[in-house]
């Protein structure tokens, strides 16, 4: 996979319609960054993200 992503790949990545990319990321809910007009997402950033939606979940199931 690599680095940095398109919205498409993005989607296809964390499994979600690329509609839903877009709209996370125009609100700023996603970490992502507009390059030339076109949105671009780091990996990484995507991973710290996704680990962090997941701690509320987890915290209260202990």
């Amino acid at each position: 996979m690599k680095e940095i992503m398109t919205p498409r790949e993005a989607a296809e990545y964390l499994s979600v319609h690329v509609r839903t990319i877009y709209r996370l990321a125009k609100n700023g809910d996603i970490p992502g960054r507009k390059v030339g007009g076109s949105w671009r997402f780091k990996k990484d950033a995507l991973d710290e993200w996704l680990s962090w939606r997941e701690a509320p979940f987890s915290y209260g199931k202990r």
